[in-house]
């Protein structure tokens, strides 16, 4: 369900007798509550599990991961600790029949047909482990056992409307105004949903756990502080630093009531401006940072002397990269420095469109290989000083907001709509599978614009930010 490879995992071991992954337990077809089927007289002594059984193995290469429980009673695959899948409806199987793949088990699970009941980190692994390499190749597979099964249990028709949730597709990605959509698609959400998931530093982007037990909230100061300490912000007071993609405000408040800095943040997002200029206030910093509802291609003829962009450069895309640190390039100082903290993935890997992914989360993203980054900072005439992973800071980053927004369900349910509280669960676990098993990554990458003369003004060692 995430950017990345899906392993095919190798079953060993001796299973039980009731955990093996072809046992199919429960009422006949004639004995549960089938929603939204017919039954013909050949049915009389099939489950569901039975007749969805081919189908299931198929999509996991054979071997049916986990618990699967369906809509009549009848369950298949092995029972682990972890919890079950649920198919609520066979709209389910109607939606796959349709859009076979992800795109069709997305679309079920936004709307409620199938059910992550549990452990969603491990219902997750289990599934992204057994499943092949690219889900979206298996609907040729996979559409012959859907029709079969659709047919048998009688819910064959007209496709059914996608959720309200999914993102429109445009033709062309990453001008000015489809940018600015995909932003308002993704963070004009509301601001007091995202208050709960990500908690009271109001910070979307990978934290910095320095201590084993530090808080969420300690590990997004020490992010906010690595940062400002490797754009040097903390040698110089009142150096002027532009936060591009500045969220709520975080990072740039940060740096003024830390560092003394002077702070521009800019975001495509109406809501965070809105929130982000209160907070500004509540703090007391209106004299010290400016937040702007401002595109970054729209920055003319200002200067910096440093340039923080965390959390944004997902939403640039590789054909927009060259001209983006060009533009940075060009507003930074003799001596300013930029730090780009952003996910990659190896190899790189535009978000498809017809993905959980591309359609619910962030139409048109882009994960860029940090190892394209740094050529194309170099290019645009910065100098790389360091790189650094914060991977696995990130997997406990997502652990902890899935807590926050599990804990609080009913409450963010009421706020966006179980729809739009199941994007974001599925979305954050699955985000945090691909951390830990390194098909995703984050990197800061550091620049610096030299001068004339070739000197960086850099520090001779990392001492300097910690």
């Amino acid at each position: 369900m995430v950017p990345g490879e899906f392993p095919r995992a190798t079953a060993t071991g001796t299973r039980r007798e009731e955990d093996r992954p072809d046992r199919v337990e429960g009422p006949t077809l004639g004995q549960g509550p089938v929603t939204g089927t017919s039954r013909s007289p050949t049915q009389d002594h099939a489950t569901v599990a039975s007749v969805l059984r081919p189908l299931l193995a198929a999509i996991f290469g054979g071997t049916v991961p986990v618990r699967f429980e369906l809509w009549d009673g009848s369950t298949l695959g092995p029972s682990t600790e972890a919890g079950c899948i649920r198919i609520r409806s066979a709209d389910a199987l109607k939606r796959l029949l349709w859009a076979p793949g992800e795109l069709g088990v997305a679309r079920a699970v936004v709307a409620g047909d199938i059910e992550l009941d549990g452990d969603v980190f491990t219902l997750l692994r289990l599934a992204h482990q057994a499943a092949p390499s690219d889900l979206r190749r298996v609907g040729a597979r996979i559409l012959p056992l859907a029709l079969r099964a659709t047919r048998q249990l009688g819910v064959l028709g007209l496709p059914l409307t996608p959720p309200e949730e999914e993102a429109g597709q445009a033709l062309r990605r990453h001008t000015p105004a489809r940018d600015a959509e995909v932003i308002r698609h993704h963070y004009d959400v509301g601001n007091d949903f995202y208050r709960l998931v990500l908690g009271p530093s109001m910070t979307y982007s990978c934290a910095r756990f320095v201590e084993p037990d530090s808080s969420l909230e300690e590990a997004q100061w020490a992010k906010h502080e690595l940062i400002c300490r490797k754009l040097g912000l903390h040698e110089h007071p009142g150096r002027r630093l532009l936060d591009v993609g500045c969220g709520w405000g975080s990072l740039a408040m940060h740096a003024a009531a830390e560092h003394g800095a002077s702070a521009v943040g800019i975001t495509s997002s109406s809501e965070q401006v809105a929130l982000a200029r209160r907070r500004v206030a509540e703090a007391g910093l209106e004299g010290r940072v400016e937040i702007r509802l401002q595109d970054y291609r729209d920055l003319h003829g200002e200067q910096f002397d440093a340039i923080s962009s965390v959390g944004m450069f997902e939403h640039v895309g590789a054909v927009r990269m060259a001209r983006y640190f060009e533009t940075l390039h060009g507003l930074l100082t003799p001596h300013g420095r930029l730090c780009n903290h952003a996910i990659s993935t190896p190899g790189g890997s535009r978000i498809g469109r017809r993905t959980f992914i591309g359609r619910y989360v962030f139409p048109d993203g882009e994960l860029i290989d940090v190892g394209e980054v740094v050529l194309a900072m170099e290019r645009a005439g910065l100098e790389v000083r360091d790189v650094e992973s914060l991977r696995e800071h990130y997997s406990k980053t997502l652990h902890a907001w899935v807590g926050n927004l599990e804990e609080h369900w009913d409450e963010a349910v009421a706020m966006v709509g179980a729809g739009r509280a199941r994007i974001w669960r599925l979305y954050l676990a699955g985000s945090a599978n691909g951390f830990d098993d390194g098909g995703l990554a984050v990197h800061q990458v550091l620049g610096v614009r030299p001068a004339a003369d070739g000197s960086s003004g850099m520090p001779p060692t990392r001492r300097a930010w910690g």
